[in-house]
């Protein structure tokens, strides 16, 4: 099996990678990668080299060109994006007001829906589709897990081009609004609480939740608590309205609706890995790479490295697939193809439990509440309408504009003017866009 890893965050995810691969799954697999930089590229090498002496097993291969890794690839794993940080400010600082007090649309500088998730979808067009030339050249066949964002954005795109395709958000087990948070608020352990969640990406709403031992219901408690106050504003707000309670970041959830008057997107989201991360990590993968692993300074960087690794397991997925293996996943995102969310239609990209048999996908039907999945269609049909037009399509760029519910309560024609100059400000690297003058529609 050989798994070639592509985007700019691969050296961050590298750690987690290899102990999934090498470890957890214990797969004597080919690890392809591309770094163009010298330095970073024998890195990498050598901490590689390091976890797979130490696990008896996997080769690397560190390449210049993605070709080269690509070449006969089993399965794709992309965690890439074209610039995040640098970009997301310019499209913030366009969307920012031009006179004092004027907020211009800065509610709109969001990361996942709305303009800002619009343009960050087509800057991944730009991405995607040409690693899907090259994959077409390289491994035609191959599987690929994403774990670029907008993951149902890239999911769809990757789907446009012939690719099976799977996706992984970083998970709604912890941080504010996530699984372990309300069991904390039900006082009780997590790994005493049954549950299943679904919707969309980043989406996500609790269809059920008991205490493991007993089967005592604790959806009540938690639609109690929802209701009165004490998981936000916002919580209690879709509680009433969506008949649902939101699991995950309650910002990113926003992001995907109506402007929320309790709600403001982050103007600093963590887009990429801090500098002081960055430091940090080479370092302790330097150790590692010097050191060996039966060293016991190594050993303590190598753990601080797979402590803050995300909770996102993109290789156990892509070996049970690979190998038809049995695997349980809490949110793996997919299209709805055999209808586990009964209620939104088979081309829509969902966000849900995962139960493999055999590399099957045997998981429960799931249905979601009805104002909810009107919702989710809404969301779901504007995401793979901006999948779409990432291509250069701009019939679909229009009616991703006229459907998006972020979008609420703004005149779409002007959210159609102000996407068109913003197509224009990154016009060096929308290359896909570079022949189509503002405003007219394709013949």
């Amino acid at each position: 099996m050989k798994i070639a890893l592509v985007g700019q965050e691969i050296p961050t995810l590298l750690p987690s990678l290899l102990a999934d691969l090498l470890f957890a799954q214990k797969t004597d697999a080919v690890v392809s990668f591309a770094e163009k930089n010298d330095a970073m590229r024998d890195l990498m090498q050598r901490y590689a080299e390091a976890v797979c002496s130490k696990a008896g097993r996997g080769r690397v291969e560190a390449c210049r060109e993605r070709r080269e890794a690509l070449d006969q690839a089993d399965a794709v794993i992309y965690a890439g994006e074209m610039m995040a940080s640098s970009r997301f400010h310019m499209d913030q600082e366009a969307l920012s007001g031009v006179e004092e007090g004027d907020e211009g649309l800065s509610d709109q500088a969001r990361t996942l829906g709305g303009i800002g998730g619009l343009m960050r979808t087509l800057r991944q067009g730009e991405q995607v589709f040409s690693l899907c030339d090259e994959m077409k050249a390289c491994c035609p066949a191959a599987l690929v897990i994403t774990l670029g964002q907008p993951v149902a954005r890239t999911v769809a795109m990757f789907r446009q081009r012939g690719f099976r395709c799977w996706g992984l958000t970083n998970g709604w087990r912890k941080g504010p609004g996530g699984l372990e948070w309300l069991c904390r608020k039900l006082r009780i352990a997590p790994e005493k609480a049954a549950f299943r969640a679904a919707g969309l990406p980043s989406f996500c709403f609790l269809t059920e939740m008991r205490d493991a031992r007993s089967g005592k219901d604790l959806l009540p408690a938690v639609r109690a608590m929802a209701e009165d106050g004490a998981l936000g504003r916002m919580a209690q707000r879709w509680n009433r309205t969506l008949d649902a309670v939101p699991v995950g970041s309650i910002p990113a959830h926003a992001e995907l609706m109506a402007s929320q008057e309790d709600f403001r997107p982050d103007e600093e989201p963590a887009l990429t890995e801090s500098v002081e991360r960055r430091k940090e990590r080479i370092l302790r993968m330097n150790t590692v790479a010097e050191r060996g692993l039966e060293d016991r300074e190594a050993q303590a960087s190598q753990l601080l490295l797979l402590a803050r690794a995300p909770a996102a397991r993109p290789v156990a997925l892509a070996v049970a697939l690979l190998e038809g293996k049995d695997l349980k996943m809490e949110a793996v995102v997919r299209v709805n193809e055999g209808r586990t969310i009964v209620n939104l239609p088979s081309a829509a990209v969902i966000e849900a439990p995962l139960s493999l048999s055999g590399g099957e996908d045997r998981t429960a039907e799931i249905t979601l509440p009805a104002p909810l999945a009107e919702l989710c269609m809404d969301i779901d049909e504007a995401g793979r309408l901006a999948a779409k037009a990432a291509e250069g399509d701009r019939s679909a760029l229009r009616e991703s504009i006229e459907t998006d519910p972020a979008l609420g309560g703004l005149d779409r024609l002007y959210v159609l003017e102000v996407v068109d100059r913003m197509i224009a400000m990154h016009a060096d690297i929308l290359t896909r866009w570079e022949d189509r003058e503002s405003g007219e529609d394709e013949d």
